[in-house]
C-alpha cells in the first residue's frame, strides 16, 4: 500500500458538540471505505476521560460504511473563551481478508513494520444549541447594524513531514445583550466576534504524543468477569449432570434388586404352599390310622 493512499474518508471533519452545562453531547462521524481490501480503524483522543467513543475499533469491509458516535461528558463550567484543545486521531491500515473486529491487534496500528497508516485528526468545536432563546423586540422599532470583524493575525505554523501548513482560524460571533424601552427607538450595538477555536496541525510523527487510546476497561472486566462466572456455572452444571446419571443408574439397579426380591419371596410363596398342601394328606393318614389301632385295641380287649 503506497504512503498517501486513500484508504478511508471521513465525514464531517470535525466534532461539533452542542454546549450546555450539566448536559452530555454527542456527534456521529462517518467512516467509508475507499479501498477494495479489509481495513481496521483504531479512534484516539487527547482526553479520555472527557469523551466516550463506541465503538472505537473496528472492521471497514470493502467499499462498505461504518459509523462511530463520540459523546462528551455533561461539562461542569465553560472552558475560556468556548474553546477546546482537544483532539481526535483516526488510524486506518489495511488487513487481512476475513478478519473480524475480535482478531483486531495493537500491532496493526504498528509503524516498526513499515505498514501504512492513514492518520487523520479530527478538531472539537464546540456550537450554541438549537433551542438557545433570541431577542425579541417589545413595540419598538429595532435595527441591527452589521457587527465588526477583528480578523486573527496570529495564526498557527506547525511543519508536517517538513511542509508547513497554514490555516485561519474560525471566527463565531457572540452577540452582547441590548436593553429594550417600551416606546422608544433601539437599535443594536455593533459587537466583535471572538475567535473560538484555530485549527492547530501535527506532525505526523509526533501526532498526539499525549494521546491515549480509549478502552473501555471496566466493560472488559465486566465481560470477563462474566465469562469466568459462566465458565464456573458450566462446570457445576457438568458437575450435576454427572451426579443425577449416577443417581438414575443407582435408581435403576435398587429397582431391579426390588424387583429381584419380590419374584424371589413370591417363589417361596409358591414353595411353602406345594409343602403344606404335600404334608396334610400325609398327617391325616397317620391320625386315622392311630384312631383305627385304638379302637381296635378297644373292641379286642
Amino acid at each position: 500500500m503506497g504512503a498517501g493512499q486513500v484508504l478511508v474518508e471521513i465525514q464531517p471533519q470535525e466534532l461539533k458538540f452542542a454546549f450546555e452545562l450539566k448536559k452530555q453531547s454527542s456527534c456521529s462521524i462517518q467512516l467509508e471505505n475507499k479501498s477494495k481490501d479489509y481495513v481496521a480503524f483504531k479512534v484516539k483522543t487527547t482526553s479520555p476521560k472527557r469523551y466516550c467513543v463506541r465503538p472505537n475499533i473496528g472492521i471497514l469491509l470493502p467499499r462498505s460504511t461504518c459509523d462511530f458516535t463520540v459523546t462528551m461528558q455533561a461539562p461542569k463550567e465553560a472552558p475560556p473563551d468556548m474553546q477546546l484543545k482537544d483532539k481526535f486521531l483516526v488510524q486506518s491500515t489495511v488487513v487481512p481478508y476475513g478478519t473480524t473486529d475480535e482478531d483486531i491487534v495493537p500491532s496493526f496500528f504498528s509503524k516498526e513494520n513499515g505498514r501504512y497508516i492513514q492518520e487523520n485528526k479530527l478538531r472539537v468545536v464546540l456550537v450554541s444549541p438549537p433551542h438557545s432563546p433570541a431577542l425579541e423586540p417589545i413595540n419598538v422599532a429595532l435595527r441591527q447594524e452589521p457587527a465588526n470583524e477583528i480578523p486573527d493575525s496570529a495564526v498557527t505554523c506547525i511543519p508536517i513531514d517538513g511542509v508547513s501548513q497554514q490555516e485561519p482560524a474560525n471566527e463565531v460571533p457572540i452577540l452582547r445583550n441590548i436593553s429594550v424601552s417600551d416606546n422608544v427607538s433601539v437599535k443594536q450595538e455593533p459587537v466583535q466576534e471572538i475567535t473560538i477555536s484555530k485549527d492547530t496541525s501535527i506532525p505526523n510523527e509526533q501526532a498526539l504524543s499525549g494521546v491515549a487510546e480509549i478502552t473501555p476497561s471496566h466493560v472488559g472486566k465486566d465481560i470477563d468477569d462474566l465469562k469466568l462466572k459462566l465458565n464456573n456455572i458450566e462446570v457445576k452444571l457438568n458437575e450435576a449432570e454427572k451426579t443425577i446419571m449416577s443417581l438414575r443408574k443407582e435408581n435403576s439397579a435398587a429397582v431391579q434388586e426390588s424387583e429381584k426380591l419380590q419374584q424371589e419371596i413370591a417363589l417361596l410363596r409358591k414353595k411353602s404352599a406345594v409343602r403344606i398342601q404335600a404334608g396334610f394328606p400325609f398327617l391325616f393318614v397317620v391320625f386315622l390310622a392311630l384312631v383305627g389301632m385304638t379302637l381296635g385295641y378297644l373292641l379286642h380287649s
